[in-house]
This record gives structure tokens, sequence and C-alpha cells, in this order.
């Protein structure tokens, strides 16, 4: 390859440079120059074919007349630009461009609607600690260490295993009754955590909504026309509650609680596998060691406490098959919301 004369090569590029009239010239020019096969793509490859010691004197001087064009260029750019825009006619007839807004998530929207319908029938919004301590979690709840139902809570313990990230709302419950003499009603809407792998229906992390109801005569039946008035209005249309007894260590007696089918209306259909009936939460009326742990008189107080999954009720109510869905960031699935 022919030696390229540096010197003229400059030359050109200033003279290029000083009859550029605008942003399109500067685009011709830099890629006459600077470009893949542009001149100083050129000087480079001639250095193979120097001496060593020339090489290295004209490798220099490319080197510098490549900094001076990308400077000059830049500087150019930035001045075409800015007398462009200052230039530029405007037509202020013309719509102005659409925004695009933000809007809520499935799950706040979830969070929201359960918190005023809890709201409007008296619940107090109460909050506690995402990072919890042995007590509260489990020991406030009778669940003490030797207790076989820690087994149901895989835990995400910190590092001096004393401190953990909370498995359930309960100790909000827990937390709260220590401080606040009943009676009392209070929901605990928050985020919890288990050690568990995920799936089209579990997650390591979630939300859930857990309430407490307390006074001298609250019944099972006080529960149960709550939760049916939750239901009926969270989802829309008239929905029944149905009980099955089951073991949660910090009620007694506990029980699961079931709606009617969403798609059926209880008539029976393969979403509820021809029951009827969907299992939503876990509910019981409030074990005695519990008051003895808060500093409550057994004798003196009843009531019942309560736990659901609000991932659990967006997807229901938004009819979405996979809570993976909710983290996974997909703008096309959010959109819809």
């Amino acid at each position: 390859m022919d030696k390229v004369d540096i010197k003229a090569v400059k030359f050109d590029a200033e003279k290029d440079l000083k009859e550029a009239k605008d942003l399109a010239d500067l685009v011709v020019i830099e890629r006459k120059y600077l470009g893949k096969g542009g001149m100083i793509a050129m000087v480079f490859g001639t250095l193979q074919d120097l001496e060593k010691e020339e090489r290295g004197q004209v490798g220099k001087e490319a080197n510098e007349l490549k900094g001076f064009l990308e400077e000059e260029i830049r500087v150019k750019k930035a001045a075409f630009s800015s007398s462009d825009f200052g230039n530029k006619k405007i037509d202020i007839t013309a719509p102005g461009k659409k925004m695009s807004l933000g809007h809520l998530h499935p799950i706040t929207l979830a969070i929201r609607k359960a918190v005023e319908i809890f709201q409007g029938m008296g619940f107090e919004v109460v909050e506690g600690p995402e990072i919890e301590n042995e007590f509260y979690n489990f020991d406030a709840l009778n669940v003490p260490a030797d207790h076989p139902a820690r087994d149901l809570w895989d835990t995400f313990w910190l590092k001096d295993q004393k401190m953990l990230l909370r498995t359930h709302m309960s100790p909000v419950q827990a937390r709260y009754m220590e401080e606040n003499k009943p009676p009392l009603r209070i929901i605990a809407p928050g985020k919890v955590f288990r050690y568990e792998a995920t799936d089209a229906s579990h997650d390591f992390e979630f939300y859930q909504i857990e309430g407490l109801m307390v006074d001298k005569t609250i019944s099972v039946a006080n529960f149960k026309a709550i939760m049916e008035e939750f239901f009926s209005r969270f989802f829309n249309k008239k929905i029944k509650i149905r009980l099955r007894p089951s073991f949660f260590p910090f009620v007694e007696p506990g029980f699961e609680v079931d709606m009617s089918c969403l798609t059926c209306g209880g008539k029976g259909c393969p979403a509820c596998k021809r029951t009827g009936w969907l299992e939503v939460m876990g509910a019981g009326m409030v074990h005695p060691n519990v008051y003895k742990a808060c500093g409550l008189v057994p004798r003196d107080w009843q009531g019942f406490a309560f736990g659901m999954g609000l991932d659990r009720l967006a997807m229901m109510k938004y009819r979405i098959n996979d809570i993976r869905l909710f983290r996974s960031g997909n703008l096309k699935f959010l959109d819809q919301f």
C-alpha cells in the first residue's frame, strides 16, 4: 500500500470542515476520514510496511490527527445542532405528543381494594417490620422452638440466626396486641418471605393480608359474615364461604376457608375441580397462649384471626394463571391493567 501524506490529509480535512454547511456534510466528512475505510484507516494500514523508527513517528502523527478530527467534528456537530434548533419552525397548531403514563401494579390494585373494603367495616390498617425476630414470628404465636409446626415454614434466617425475614403477617398482630388493649379490629397487609422453589402458584416472596378482631363476645359467626361481605365486594358478585376444620398453632379452633367458585358460581367446573369451591385462606379463634404472650388475660377476651395471599386474590380477580408474572417486569403483561 502506498504511503499516505498525513499533512496533506490534515489540510484536506480542515478545508472540508470549513466548507461544511450542515450535519449531513459532517456525516460525509466523518465517514471519509474516520470511517472503516477512511483516510486515517489507510494510514494505519501502511504502518506494517514502514521501518520501525518511521512506523512509530507516523503512528503518533496519525493518532494526533485522528484525535484532532474527532474533536473538530464534535464541536461542529454541537454548533450545527444548536443552530438548527434555533432556526427550526414549530407548528403551534399541531397536536402534541401523547405522554406515556404509568399505572398501578395489579397487586397494588388488589391491596388498595382490600384495604378500602376492610376500612369500610371499621378495621384499622397497621404495619410492622419485614425483618423480624424469632419471638414475634414464632414464640408469641404459640410456635416454640421445639414445635413441629415450625417445619411448615421454610425460613430465610439472617446471619446471626436470631433475626429472619418474616414468614407471615401474624407478628404484626402480636406486636399490636402487646401495645393496644382490646377491643380492636385490625388488618395488616404486607410482603412475606418463604424459602421455597417458585412455580406457577408459589414464589419466595409474596403479599399477604391478615386480620384480627378481638372483643368480649366475638364469634365465628362474626368472622363468617365479615368475610362473605369482603369477598362479595372484592369480586363484585355474591360470594358464599364455608369453613373446614384445620390446624394452625395460633388459633383454636382453626379452619380452612373456601369460597364459592367464581367461574361456575358453585355449580362445579374444571376450575374448582367440580367441587364448586375454591380454597382461599386460613383462619380461627385466637389461641389462649397468644393472648398470654401479648400480656392479655385469655378469659377476658375472644376473637378471630385470618390470613390470605393477596397475590392469589389478584390472580383470581384478574384471571392470571402464573404468580411469577407479577414480578417479571414484562410490560406486555403489566400494560393490561
